[in-house]
Parts: structure tokens; sequence; C-alpha cells
């Protein structure tokens, strides 16, 4: 029997915001790609799609907020909630060169939600609350490690000092949480079926450190931004040897998880290529937009299924 309508948003799952994440990825890589007219097709619709969101979250938040408080208190979805303030943050970085009063906006509004949430977040890890290992995941990398976002849209905007701030406890909170999650992903169960595909957040940190890392410096390539682009590669080389096992699972909105850090890599290949003139590099950013889009296509597919037949609004 389908769920009536205002039970389908009491379960509607905070990770939708992962959903904007992919889409303002996608149009930021196409925007490295020299692909202007289409990123700022793509932008705008993960403009729509974020603020859509927004105003679905807030309906639930004033009308199920005893859902709300139950997402917040759960280990897992716990680490979801700063996808919303990312979002905003890519949002603005895709607004910069086109309404930059309304870029400078949102970012300030992202930035001040990232640092909160960061803030809550880990209080909340640290506090009496008891986490297991079974609870760890690489979704924990959202809330802290997903601060090394704000300095990509944050620098070029003049926020360097901020920026710095983000930048510095997001690289920190890669470092502890990565030791962690490979700790858990070794000596431990295997992640849960719904929360396998998240292992693909590996890739994200490293190259959006090596984006910001590029932009600290005036888009000057040193060692420390070779050696962060290619930790982004061998964590897309790891994941990849994954994909096939991954592939085989019945879809969840964890798989979304795939979106951001493909569009990562993507847009750190670019501008690697950029940088340094490598055409292998140029090669590899282009294979990887497809990969790119074609995984947005099917992901979207199979999320319109899981909304009409009400599959994604499912309680846990």
């Amino acid at each position: 029997m389908t769920a009536a309508p205002h039970s389908k948003l009491a379960h509607a799952p905070i990770a939708l915001f992962t959903t904007a994440m992919g889409v303002f990825g996608l149009s930021l890589a196409t925007r490295a790609a020299g692909l202007d007219a289409i990123s700022v097709a793509v932008g705008a619709l993960g403009s729509v799609l974020f603020i859509g969101l927004i105003v679905l979250f807030v309906v639930k938040m004033i009308r199920h907020p005893k859902a709300m408080e139950a997402e917040w208190h759960h280990p897992v979805k716990l680490a979801f909630f700063p996808a919303a303030s990312i979002s905003a943050l890519l949002m603005a970085t895709f607004l910069h060169p086109l309404l930059p009063d309304a870029a400078h906006v949102i970012w300030l509004l992202g930035a001040t939600s990232q640092g909160v949430l960061t803030l809550v977040v880990i209080s909340a890890w640290i506090s009496h609350r008891a986490f297991g290992p079974g609870q760890l995941s690489p979704a924990w990398f959202i809330p802290a490690v997903g601060n090394v976002m704000a300095p990509f849209g944050g620098i070029p905007l003049g926020y360097v000092e901020l920026s710095w701030y983000f930048f510095a406890v997001g690289l920190l909170f890669w470092l502890v949480l990565l030791t962690l999650v490979f700790n858990r992903l070794i000596f431990h169960d295997p992640l849960p079926e719904k929360l396998r595909p998240t292992i693909v957040i590996l890739i994200a940190p490293p190259a959006l450190a090596f984006l910001t890392w590029v932009a600290f410096h005036d888009g000057t390539l040193d060692a420390g931004g070779r050696m962060l682009i290619n930790l982004g590669y061998f964590f897309t080389a790891l994941v990849a040897l994954q994909l096939p096992a991954l592939l085989r699972l019945p879809f969840a909105l964890s798989f979304w998880a795939l979106s951001f850090p493909l569009a990562a890599i993507t847009t750190a290949s670019f501008r690697f290529a950029e940088l340094t003139g490598s055409t292998l590099h140029l090669v590899l950013g282009y294979g990887l937009l497809i990969a790119l889009a074609l995984a947005l296509a099917v992901l979207t597919i199979h999320t319109v299924r899981a909304i009409i037949s009400g599959a994604l609004f499912q309680p846990d």
C-alpha cells in the first residue's frame, strides 16, 4: 500500500542533499572543461533542486519535528546534515562568475552553517553518546572533511583567511577519519549494503584539497599540490576496483555518494592539465567527465523511480 503524502514527507531522508552536491559537481566539472553553456544549464538545475530541498526540509521540520529529531540522533544519518551546507557552498561557487553579489551572501550562509554543523556534529561524536565501529563509514567525512570545499569558492570571493580556517579543519579531520575508516574497513565487519557506495567519498578530500591548495598559491603548482592530486588518483583507482561489487547492489540513495567525489577528481584533472599542459590529464579529465555524466543520468533515473514507487520514503 502506498504511503500517504504526509508520511512520505516524514520519511524524506536528509541524504537527499547529496543529489544537489552531485548536480553542482557536474556543473563545476563542465566549467573546468570549458563547456560554459552546459555548466550554466546544469548549475541552474542544481540551484532549483537545492532550493526545492530547502523548502522540503523546512516543511518537514515544521510538520514532523520528531522525524527530523530522529534523523539528527541517528548515528549514520547525522553525518548527512552538512550536505545541505556544502550544497550552499557549491551553489555560491557556481554563481560567482554569474551573480557575484548573490554568491557572497550564499557562501557566507553556507560557510556559517558548515562551521556550526562541524562543531555540533563533532561535539556529538565525542559526547556521552556511544558510537561503535559498525556505525562508522566514509559518510563521516561530510561534516568535518567537507570543510575543504569552502575555500574553493571562498578564495575567489575574497574570504582568504576564513578559507584557511576551513582548509585547516578539513585537512586535520581528513587524516583522523581516514585512519579510523580504514581501521573500520580492514578489521571489522563489512559495511552494510546501503552504506557500501559511500566508499567513493574517499576520492573527494585529496581532489578538493588539491584545488584549494593551488588556489591558495595563486595557481602555482608545487610538491604539495602534486602529492594531493596523486592521492586523489590513488583513491580513484582503489574505488574502481570495488566498483563491480558496488554495481551489483540494489539501488539506495547512498549511491549518490559516487557523484560529487567523481566530479571533484574530474575538476582536479582539468585544473592540473591547465597548469601543466599535460595532454594525459586533459584526456583523463574528459574520460572522467563522461563517466560522471553517465553516472548522474543513471542515478537520476533510479532516484525518480524510487520517488514514484515510494521506496525512497520507507522508514529504516
